[in-house]
């Protein structure tokens, strides 16, 4: 690393506030539909005019707008994927990472102390945070879940367990891919409308069904040929995982696949990148929860009497792959 890259690192969150509160403010939405003045735009959202414009330019030196002469305007791609009226809509996953920020800029409290200095968005946030939360999970899962159901060879199999899974963007995604495949999606109860929600805008509600409880406590059901988990191990401490595991390997009808995505880190846990920083989320927002390489969560698959561990050979994004394992 240089000297320039290092202040450049140590400054880039300059870029991502702008760009949050580009999104809170909703401006490429209102820019998404015709060119607008700075004092036009600051009427429609209530914003100082100053403000907007120095706002408005570094967004435009970002290449998420465009200026033409007093005019700024939304840029194909801040259109398509920041502005609300589009269906391919990210900003719920921005919001969501907005949410972080505050927590991770006392990532030194967390490390001193060992513990959480933020709620946990999942079950401890307020109402337009756990939104942002869900829906910023279908926006991430949307972009993957058709890659990995059309990779994954679910024939023969009828019914699925998605645990945790939120607002059922794998259920569904696999049900799609599946005709024969039936789900249940397992979740909080404060999930349930957004899931139902979700399942219904696809037009499954008649295949997959929510059921509401908390993984760690409750009964999650057994008779199942395929037991999902996505991205939930990482909010948990090892023997949480392991019992978690477990418990999804005993809802296994026998020859039934258990299947877990997260982040991986490799065996140093050194790397990759994106796995270390998101542990350090984990840390900022959870008692207990970290990344985990592949050979531990191959070991508990192992101690939950499953066969045939494997990492899945699909390319993932963000240091992300898929375990498989046998009941």
């Amino acid at each position: 690393m240089t000297l320039p890259e290092l202040l450049q690192l140590s400054g880039s969150y300059w870029s991502t506030c702008t760009l949050h509160a580009g999104v809170k403010l909703d401006v490429f939405t209102h820019l998404a539909g015709r060119p607008l003045t700075v004092s036009q735009l600051a009427r429609l959202i209530a914003a100082d005019e100053r403000g907007l414009d120095m706002l408005l330019n570094a967004l435009t030196a970002m290449d998420l707008l465009a200026k033409e002469e007093e005019m700024f305007r939304a840029t194909p791609f801040s259109a398509a994927y920041l502005s609300t009226t589009s269906d391919t809509y990210m900003g719920h996953i921005i919001m969501h990472h907005h949410h972080l920020v505050e927590g991770w800029s006392r990532l030194d409290e967390a490390v001193k102390n060992g513990a959480p200095v933020r709620r946990r968005s999942s079950h401890e946030a307020g109402a337009a945070e756990r939104e942002s939360f869900l829906l910023g999970m279908f926006n991430l899962a949307s972009l993957l879940a058709p890659k990995v159901a059309a990779q994954i060879d679910l024939s023969g199999r009828r019914r699925m367990l998605d645990l945790a899974g939120g607002p059922g963007t794998y259920a569904i995604h696999f049900c799609t891919r599946n005709p024969d495949l039936t789900a249940v999606v397992f979740d909080l109860p404060t999930t349930r409308p957004f899931a139902e929600q979700t399942v219904d805008r696809f037009g499954l509600s008649g295949r997959i069904a929510f059921s509401a409880g908390d993984i760690t406590t409750d009964d999650i059901g057994t008779g199942y040929d395929v037991v999902w988990v996505s991205h939930l191990l990482h909010s948990e401490g090892p023997a949480a995982c392991a019992a978690i595991v477990a418990k999804a390997a005993a809802a296994l009808n026998d020859g039934g696949l258990l299947l877990i995505q997260e982040f991986i880190l490799d065996d140093t846990r050194a790397a990759p990148l994106h796995p270390a920083l998101f542990s350090l989320n984990m840390l900022v927002g959870t008692p207990a929860g970290k990344s985990y390489a592949q050979g531990e969560l191959q070991d508990m698959m192992k101690a939950a009497g499953l066969r045939d561990t494997r990492r899945l050979e699909i390319e993932l994004p963000n240091g992300a792959g898929i375990m498989a394992g046998t009941r």
